[in-house]
């Protein structure tokens, strides 16, 4: 497994906090992804390992699954109309599929009076480098753990803090063998204006508690 951003732990992998991590998951593994405080947010992509120009699609995923609200069952679909990921196990059921990965421009727009940062877009494009994804090749990520209301009457969304508590998580079958792109996104409102790390794992078989 080839990992960029992260430290392993005893049985588990650690983005820090504002940082981002790049690996391949095999087709049939698991990727659990775990809050371990609570309260944060991880942006994560997925590429078609042969073929990177073969992308997560939030349009095709929102077309097919006919939900914008992603949870245990769903799939995530490709830009190619092809299966990414199966929601095996969800504790959460909030996430967001709409909004960007937070970047350069996104502290300029709304953190004026906080400092720069160059958010997930930056930290997945660094991650991402080493498989062949270049920056323009990043789509909206499936943001785990994002509390993003949509107002039925209005269409107006707001960025709430996350709803998840620690040790919350979400496991996702691999449909294809991926590249995966993962963050604690460096967000101010995005985590209630804390920021924590993230752990994930690989798993050969959705009850591996390895």
């Amino acid at each position: 497994m080839s990992v960029s951003g992260s430290a392993r732990l005893m049985n588990r992998w650690r983005i820090m906090p504002r940082s981002g991590a790049a690996f391949r998951l095999r087709k049939g593994e698991y990727l659990e992804v775990i809050d371990p405080d609570g309260g944060q947010v991880s942006d994560l992509l997925a590429y078609n390992a042969t073929d990177v120009r073969e992308a997560l699609s939030n349009g095709r995923t929102f077309d097919y699954e006919e939900t914008i609200r992603l949870s245990t069952d769903n799939c995530l679909w490709s830009n190619r109309s092809n299966r990414m990921l199966t929601i095996a196990e969800d504790t959460v059921g909030s996430h967001d599929f709409l909004l960007t990965p937070c970047s350069e421009d996104t502290f300029r727009h709304f953190y004026p009076d906080k400092p720069v940062h160059r958010g997930c877009f930056g930290n997945l494009a660094q991650a991402l480098a080493p498989f062949g994804v270049e920056p323009d090749m990043i789509p909206c990520a499936f943001n785990l753990f994002m509390n993003v209301p949509v107002d039925a009457a209005t269409g107006k969304i707001e960025v709430l803090p996350p709803t998840s508590k620690a040790g919350d998580r979400i496991r996702m079958r691999a449909e294809m063998d991926l590249v995966i792109g993962l963050t604690a996104c460096s967000a101010y409102a995005s985590n209630g204006g804390t920021f924590k790390p993230i752990d994930y794992r690989i798993l050969t078989d959705s009850l591996d508690e390895a």
